[in-house]
């Protein structure tokens, strides 16, 4: 009973229109065929929504295979059973739930639907002052990605045209953010002194088409009381959880014992295959004695080659360690001048994060006008508040942004510097190669 409680919440926490049967996910744990295209659908809709793209039903399954595989390596998900899955969608249902349960646990899959999904009345914008640091599904992620039918080779005029192209789409991106920040700033100023939280002060976006639209109230309420049962099933999920994740620990044991089971299946298959291909086949003593003498010659040689490798490898390091003793002669200036400019450059870092008072900022935050007269102090004399409204200015969101640039550029001429230093030593050692600075 706490099973099913646990996967009905699940489900029930998902998006609506992405929200699948509890017998899908019991269908999936027995390897089902039936419920293989079901959760390819599932992911795709899902790591759509994630990537805040467009989708629709009637994407071509391929299309929708290819791109939850793209989406799920991009997200460190390294399981290569999932990788050999077929196009058409007829089989590996298990696979996919297993990937489904990890995405929940890795990316915290509902906390970040529910976010992205939620009912805003309000006029919101992104802020982020924090640093761009590599999260941890990214670590170990170095090795060759499947092939998912791009070629091996991409010509540089191809990059080029995506570089000018991105450019272009970002000019009319900033374009379109401008327009929509006039637009913003004309409704706030317009309908200032109308609302009843004053410190608010102003309509929204939402508030305003409710004014003139009165009819569209129905579907605000339904779509409010959609999200409302959906957080009361996440708050029944998070409670039922454990229960969840003992169950998953069952279906890997499972898939661990036949595993194991297939193995020893193809070791006796294997070993009953030899002896009958030996008394069917009269020439097959002959070449069974041919390899026994090739695998005696590759041993042979393996020993002489790693008796080579261990030689080679002595000298290699001796030459090493005298190189090494003679640029630690010549280099030691450069070397303290360096770390001396690295740690100065640390040290600024340091001194400005603790001179920081305000945390650092992320997430949406509900855009206010301002007038001249500060809002915090309308908004405790009219609602009675005792607290003030806590907010953060633009202007101080750009300061620590520019602040954040100014590091980034010194950091950033500091690589070029060593680049260039590399690039130099690399070409003192060509010979007949002349190399012009740019």
């Amino acid at each position: 009973r706490a099973l099913s409680g646990a996967v009905g919440a699940l489900c029930r926490a998902l998006p609506p229109r992405t929200r699948p049967a509890p017998d899908t996910l019991r269908r999936a744990r027995f390897d089902r065929p039936q419920a293989s295209l079901d959760f390819w659908r599932l992911l795709y809709a899902l790591l759509k929504q994630i990537h805040g793209s467009k989708w629709t039903e009637s994407d071509a399954i391929d299309n929708q295979i290819r791109f939850v595989k793209s989406a799920l390596w991009y997200h460190g998900y390294g399981r290569p059973e999932l990788y050999g899955l077929p196009s058409d969608g007829s089989a590996g249902s298990r696979e996919l739930f297993l990937a489904f349960s990890w995405l929940l646990h890795r990316l915290s899959l509902l906390e970040q639907l529910l976010a992205r999904n939620r009912v805003k009345t309000g006029d919101e914008t992104s802020v982020c002052t924090c640093e761009d640091e590599l999260p941890d599904s990214q670590e170990g992620t170095t090795e060759v990605a499947p092939d998912y039918g791009l070629e091996a080779r991409v010509d540089v005029r191809y990059l080029q045209w995506l570089n000018g192209k991105l450019r272009l789409q970002w000019r009319s991106l900033h374009a379109q953010h401008q327009e929509q920040c006039k637009l913003l700033h004309k409704i706030h100023l317009f309908t200032s002194g109308c609302h009843m939280d004053r410190s608010l002060g102003h309509f929204s976006v939402t508030e305003t088409d409710l004014i003139r639209q009165p009819e569209n109230y129905k579907q605000l309420l339904q779509l409010l009381e959609s999200e409302t049962m959906q957080l009361e099933a996440f708050l029944e999920w998070k409670q039922l959880e454990p229960v969840y994740w003992q169950w998953m620990e069952t279906v890997l044991d499972n898939m661990a014992e036949e595993g194991n089971l297939h193995e020893s299946q193809e070791a006796r298959v294997k070993k009953s295959r030899l002896p009958s291909v030996t008394a069917c086949c009269p020439w097959a003593d002959r070449v069974t004695g041919q390899i026994d003498r090739l695998s005696g010659d590759l041993v042979t040689l393996d020993g002489k080659l790693r008796e080579l490798v261990t030689q080679r490898k002595a000298a290699w390091c001796e030459k090493v360690k005298t190189r090494k003793e003679e640029l630690q002669k010549e280099g030691f200036s450069a070397s303290a001048r360096k770390i001396q400019e690295g740690v100065e450059l640390r040290l600024l870092d340091l001194a400005h994060r603790c001179a920081q008072r305000t945390p650092k900022l992320h997430g949406s935050c509900r855009l206010v006008f301002q007038s001249k007269k500060p809002a915090s102090k309308a908004g405790l004399s009219g609602s009675g508040c005792t607290e003030p409204v806590s907010a953060v200015s633009a202007a101080d969101v750009i300061s620590e942004l520019r602040t954040r640039e100014a590091s980034l550029a010194r950091e950033l001429k500091q690589l070029q510097e060593e680049c260039r230093q590399r690039l130099d030593a690399i070409a003192e050692g060509l010979d007949g190669v002349i190399c012009i600075a740019p």
